[in-house]
């Protein structure tokens, strides 16, 4: 079946994660990177469409497959679009032999006590249904840790483990998502506080079932290996969060068992004016890049 061949990839795979699914407030700056004005659009339904195209453009790129590449995140509007005459889902799957995840979170709450906690997502079970159907082995949803609250992260932890039994009751997969930024000032501080929270969600989950995390570049190498290595974890992924690609990959290439999920670090120094020889050549440059250091260790 589908389902299973998706999930020995998701779990044995070398390779990496694509991350597509800007939304909200950073879609106009990824079109600004890609060297879309904001003058280029007048209201949402255009920039989507903008930023819509630029996705296409990199799922048809030829470097855009299996070989390197193990899933890909897609902003929830994607789903529903079309590459090669098929729904994108199956289009990644069937054509290009990617693993299709959906982010599912609608933005964050106001910083308090240190974190930012998803808001509300109503209508969740309506979309995972629709979800499935279109071929989605998974989702992702994102928190924001600005500071080393333990009573904050907590929060944070408690409310993703609880979206990801939710999603699990749909036979999916959850991505759990708590970024502590890279600026926050007792970041290593944070990452600790974090993983003792996450290894008290994971211990308590039921026997079979099984999550994915994706978790900020570690201060100290190696920081996430007993996360890495727990029985409920499917992989351990890893977000740019605002470094260079190549410091991304150069910290990346330090964690053992860690691979990359990356966005800004995928896409920017890719731009719309470019050819498409051109275009093509970035991205090739970007995914050896970031897949070297999703599987050569140091």
């Amino acid at each position: 079946m589908a389902t299973d061949m998706m999930m020995a990839q998701v779990c044995e795979k070398q390779g990496f994660f694509a991350a597509l699914d800007q939304s909200g407030g950073s879609t106009p700056s990824a079109l600004r990177l890609y060297g879309v004005p904001d003058s280029a659009y007048s209201d949402d339904a255009g920039m989507f469409r903008l930023i819509h195209e630029m996705r296409m453009r990199i799922i048809t790129a030829p470097a855009f497959t299996g070989d390197r590449i193990i899933g890909a995140i897609l902003f929830e509007a994607t789903i529903d679009g079309q590459a090669g005459g098929k729904p994108v889902p199956a289009f990644l799957w069937e054509e290009r032999g990617v693993v299709p995840f959906l982010k599912v979170d609608k933005g964050l709450q106001a910083e308090a006590d240190g974190v930012q906690l998803m808001k509300p997502v109503p209508g969740l079970d309506a979309v995972l249904e629709r979800a499935a159907k279109l071929g989605i082995f998974g989702t992702k949803m994102r928190s924001v840790i600005h500071q080393n609250s333990p009573t904050g992260i907590a929060a944070i932890v408690k409310q993703q483990f609880e979206f990801g039994a939710q999603i699990s009751a749909h036979h999916l997969m959850p991505i759990l998502e708590a970024e502590v930024l890279i600026k926050s000032p007792d970041k290593a501080g944070a990452e600790a506080t974090l993983r003792a929270e996450l290894t008290k969600g994971l211990d308590a989950l039921p026997s079979g079932s099984r999550v994915m995390l994706k978790l900020t570049l570690p201060e100290v190498a190696d920081f996430y290996r007993p996360l890495i290595e727990h029985p409920r974890v499917a992989r351990v992924v890893a977000l740019s969060g605002g470094y260079s690609r190549t410091d991304a990959c150069e910290r990346l290439a330090s964690n053992h068992g860690m691979i990359a999920s990356f966005s800004r670090a995928l896409i920017n120094e890719l731009r719309k004016p470019m050819s498409d020889s051109e275009f093509n050549a970035a991205l090739e440059t970007a995914i050896e890049e970031i897949y070297r250091a999703s599987v050569n260790k140091v």
